[in-house]
């Protein structure tokens, strides 16, 4: 089934055009995630998928509910969490998941039920009476999202949640989102991390508003010619070397090494031809798996398909 369909979906803010004519489906069931550079249109799409935003043109449907025409049907079955940290800073955790359940129509025992679960599943329960305002940057946004998930939404509308986030409570997020996804929840989240993309089930790169590349993390992966290799050693020196070489599909700085990707379908072979492209340099050459931020440093600068 589908939980989210747009058609021509479009959203202009004066001159500029933040969506451009989308037309997409997120399967129900699926983590699907929005990749692209700031001002790609990722946040202006979930916005419009959570009402808080109405269409230049075109619509959306939220389990078969226009977004635009019947938006009081949709917002029951979807939970929003935006990158800004929401939550009151002068309440502590459990009032704040009381208050949002009130808010959101949720009964008594089934707030403080769900509070109790929420928080145990998150392992905020020992800071149930901790101010918000004294969280860390991790447990502010696992408060965001329990209080998301207080009227047990079918879809989330993440946008950016781990953003600035320590490397250990992204992964800890992540894993109440597998979570989720196992109990049948559909996720769709707008993040920056190829790591997180490579976690979800289907993925979309939006440019400009539009989508430009469309797939599951392999489909993706699977869409890149040639074979990825990291050079150690003088990297700024070896790209240099490597610059205007007609083998080299893209290379680029990655942390303390250089990538590249060769076009060579053998790793022997692309190891042996950059070793001798870079002699003298005394640079080290090593095949690596394909990744998506290899993948997608490359299929951004192709056509869309």
């Amino acid at each position: 089934m589908t939980a989210v369909e747009t058609v021509d979906l479009t959203r202009d803010f004066a001159s500029l055009r933040a969506v451009d004519a989308l037309t997409l489906t997120v399967p129900e069931g699926s983590v699907f995630g929005l990749l692209g550079p700031d001002g790609a249109g990722k946040t202006t799409l979930i916005r419009m998928l959570a009402t808080v935003l109405r269409a230049t043109d075109g619509d959306a449907s939220v389990f078969g509910e226009s977004v635009s025409r019947a938006p009081s049907r949709v917002t029951p079955r979807i939970g929003y969490m935006s990158q800004k940290f929401c939550m009151y800073p002068d309440l502590s955790v459990a009032e704040n998941l009381e208050f949002f359940g009130t808010l959101r129509g949720v009964g008594r025992r089934d707030r403080t039920s769900r509070s109790s679960r929420l928080l145990t599943s998150m392992g905020l329960a020992e800071f149930a009476d901790r101010q918000a305002q004294f969280l860390s940057g991790g447990m502010k946004q696992k408060l965001m999202l329990a209080a998301t998930l207080m009227h047990e939404p079918d879809l989330l509308l993440l946008d950016e949640p781990t953003t600035g986030v320590d490397p250990v409570s992204r992964r800890e997020f992540w894993g109440i989102l597998s979570d989720l996804h196992v109990g049948g929840k559909t996720v769709i989240v707008a993040t920056p991390y190829m790591d997180e993309a490579a976690r979800c089930t289907d993925v979309a790169f939006l440019d400009a508003g539009r989508i430009r590349q469309r797939g599951t993390p392999a489909e993706i992966i699977g869409r890149v010619p040639g074979a990825l290799l990291e050079v150690g050693g003088p990297h700024r020196a070896a790209l240099a070397a490597l610059s205007g070489n007609p083998r080299v599909l893209s290379a680029h700085v990655h942390g303390d090494v250089a990538r590249v990707l060769w076009d060579r379908g053998s790793s022997a072979e692309a190891v042996a031809e950059v070793q001798a492209a870079l002699a003298g340099l005394d640079a080290d050459v090593r095949p690596v798996a394909m990744d998506m931020e290899a993948a997608f440093t490359f299929l951004a600068e192709v056509p869309t398909r």
